[in-house]
């Protein structure tokens, strides 16, 4: 192995993600594999379109948590924005988890380091939905506002940032083809392993 592999931009990315956002793969992989277990005669896009429909409420959810200590008058500010910082990480990782899952259902490769820039966009979205909800506070308006405007925010996320991978992957993909098996990529592994 070369020191050149050791800062490949794909191995860079991934320890950022993991590090950084806890990405898992395997998990991603594992979701994908269930769905195509559970569902063999869907479509890609319906598999796609029911990960958005667990997604969205979770979305909400988590948008309500993460500006409920924003909500509590006399909390100190590190306080909000511990919340605000915390609850933004765990959403932003549900939509990574969502828009890797919908590539792999699509039959994207996860790994491959053209996923990185799809990623950074999901972190660009879900800043301006996080930050949206704050804009209730510099206008006054009384914070409760900001809870419901929060969930709505972060729910509408997970659906633009679903339909966009829908489309963006489904037009990327002439032959659409099932996400690989574990099995077959611990065959392919091995055949890589051995011809080399």
């Amino acid at each position: 192995m070369t020191d050149k592999d050791h800062t490949s931009p794909g191995l860079l990315s991934d320890q950022i993600f993991y590090i950084f956002l806890n990405l898992r793969k395997d998990r991603i992989r594992k979701v994908v594999e269930d769905l195509n277990t559970r569902y063999p005669a869907e479509t890609s896009e319906q598999k796609a379109r029911r990960l958005m429909t667990i997604q969205t409420p979770l979305s909400f959810l988590g948008g309500l948590i993460m500006h409920l200590p924003m909500s509590v008058p006399g909390v100190g500010g590190a306080f909000k924005a511990v919340g605000l910082v915390g609850a933004t990480s765990v959403i932003t990782r549900m939509h990574l988890y969502l828009i890797l899952e919908i590539a792999l259902l699509y039959g994207k490769d996860i790994d491959d380091p053209d996923r990185v820039p799809e990623m950074l966009a999901v972190i660009a979205a879900n800043g301006l939905a996080s930050a949206a909800p704050l804009l209730a506070d510099l206008l006054g308006i009384n914070p409760l506002l900001s809870l419901p405007a929060a969930g709505i925010m972060a729910s509408v996320a997970a659906q633009m940032i679903g339909e966009q991978a829908i489309l963006f992957y489904s037009n990327s993909a002439n032959q659409l083809k099932p996400a690989p098996s574990a099995q077959g990529r611990k065959e392919s592994a091995l055949i890589q392993v051995t011809a080399g």
